[in-house]
């Protein structure tokens, strides 16, 4: 039996969360919400604008009037993202748009902007919402709450394979280090930092497919047995 309510997934760069929010998401016809590409949307934004990590005054205004939209695809259903009117889907998945995005999000007043926001998203339930601070403090009482994490060689190849595809042309090095500085300012930051919530079940992707992680979690809210 579904146990229904909003689904939180948590967990570092890599882990699988996007993908395997989507599947579960579209299985059980519930919204999906990738917290992240708000958070990537306004970095495009700050970079569109010139704007340097110091820029904290302009980036906290910014925060606040510019206008992020996700919605679903008509052909696909895939989510798109619109910054002010803009389609930013494909955009704000560039490296450099990687790099600035854990510098935005350590800002205290560009999470709370953000944290109304994506509360408004669930306030009707069977919201499947992903990033590193829903369980532990977005949505703290969601019915389910999960933390994917993988091992840094594992989410290195799964980003570099993403970003090859893409044509990008950065090396397994080059990746891996900035991933383990992802995870340095995520885990560190004062603001709503990333974190297991207590009542999260941890789930390791590292040698599973995101349709073996989604069954798993669909099994779990379902009451059903499972093995990890």
């Amino acid at each position: 039996m579904l146990k229904k309510g909003n689904i939180a997934i948590d967990g570092p760069a890599g882990a699988g969360k996007s993908t395997v929010a989507k599947l579960i998401a579209k299985k059980l016809g519930y919204l999906y919400v990738d917290t992240g590409a708000m958070y990537r949307a306004l970095a495009w934004k700050a970079l569109q604008e010139k704007f340097s990590y110091q820029d904290v005054k302009n980036i906290i205004k910014l925060a606040q009037k510019t206008e992020i939209v996700l919605t679903k695809s008509k052909h696909t259903s895939a989510q798109k993202v619109f910054c002010d009117g803009f389609d930013v889907t494909e955009e704000i998945r560039t490296p450099e748009v990687s790099e600035f995005v854990s510098q935005i999000a350590q800002i205290p007043e560009v999470r709370e902007v953000f944290l109304h926001q994506q509360r408004k998203f669930a306030k009707d339930g069977n919201v499947v919402m992903d990033g590193r601070d829903i369980g532990s403090n977005v949505l703290p009482d969601a019915a389910h709450k999960f933390f994917l994490t993988a091992s840094l060689e594992e989410r290195t190849k799964r980003r570099y394979n993403e970003l090859k595809c893409k044509g990008y042309n950065l090396t397994m090095e080059q990746i891996r280090q900035d991933i383990a500085r992802r995870d340095q300012l995520d885990s560190k930051r004062k603001a709503a930092p990333l974190v297991k919530a207590l009542d999260a079940v941890e789930i390791d992707t590292s040698n599973l497919s995101p349709r073996q992680v989604a069954s798993v979690i669909e099994n779990i809210i379902k009451g059903e047995s499972y093995d990890l």
